[in-house]
């Protein structure tokens, strides 16, 4: 939840220059194989192969990166190469940060993520220090351009057992429990309704609004974890207007 808002950040992802976005897609691959390695190639009994492949979609991942990322998950190369870990920490002005980590070297990651918050006035904390803020949710995000009628998407996605859905200057963002996220998923699909996003995440329960050389600082901090390759994901609490964007 990076940014002010999940489609900002969404929008700041499709706008990356080309090293971004293939920073983007090895992530993403590195998260299939680990999927399929742990759980199977078939996304039906295996949720996280298919977060990881919504995730692929919303990212316009082409299906031959796909197709090998499953591939080398089925062939365990690399098997036990890469460990998981949940790092926290604190960003200017106190906002929260958590790191979703995949990593063949503990060491060097957790030096490079602790330069990286001291480097932009944030810092490395403890475990639990933060996670405390957070809650993890299905959110679904649809363009008012794919799908305008707020009523009638409200009755859909409730029906589907959502707990909300807030709209905002150019899309609707739904929000659920994780086991809700199938449901969700398949009411829109029955309705054509496209999604621009649809994960499991971790939401703050509530936000730290930064302006000027804090809210800078925040983005840049939260621009260099998501370019460092051992950071698979970044969650905040964090907010700022669009005009500091």
């Amino acid at each position: 939840m990076s940014g002010h808002s999940k489609w900002a950040n969404i929008k700041r992802k499709k706008g990356a220059n080309d090293a971004i976005r293939g920073k983007i897609t090895t992530k993403i691959g590195r998260e299939i194989t680990i999927a399929v390695r742990m759980g199977g190639a078939d996304p039906t009994g295996n949720m996280r192969l298919k977060l990881a492949l919504s995730k692929a979609k919303s990212n316009n991942i082409p299906k031959d990166n796909i197709k090998r990322a499953i591939e080398k998950g089925l062939g365990n190369t690399e098997s036990g190469s890469y460990e998981e870990i949940m790092y926290e920490g604190y960003g200017p002005g106190g906002t929260a940060v958590m790191l979703d980590i995949l990593t063949d070297n503990r060491n060097r990651t957790a030096a490079d993520v602790r330069h990286l918050f001291s480097k932009f006035g944030g810092n490395l904390g403890q475990d639990g220090c933060v996670a405390w803020m957070f809650k993890k949710k299905a959110v679904f995000i649809v363009e008012k351009e794919a799908f305008d009628d707020e009523d009638a998407l409200m009755e859909i996605v409730l029906d589907a057992g959502a707990e909300d859905m807030k709209s905002e200057d150019e899309v609707f963002e739904i929000t659920g429990e994780p086991d809700s996220f199938d449901a969700i998923e398949q009411a829109l699909g029955e309705k054509g309704i496209e999604t621009a996003s649809a994960e499991v995440t971790m939401v703050p329960d509530t936000t730290v609004h930064l302006t000027g050389k804090d809210a800078e600082k925040m983005q840049n901090l939260i621009d260099a974890l998501e370019e460092n390759d051992d950071v698979q994901n970044v969650y905040s609490n964090y907010e700022s207007d669009d005009e500091e964007e």
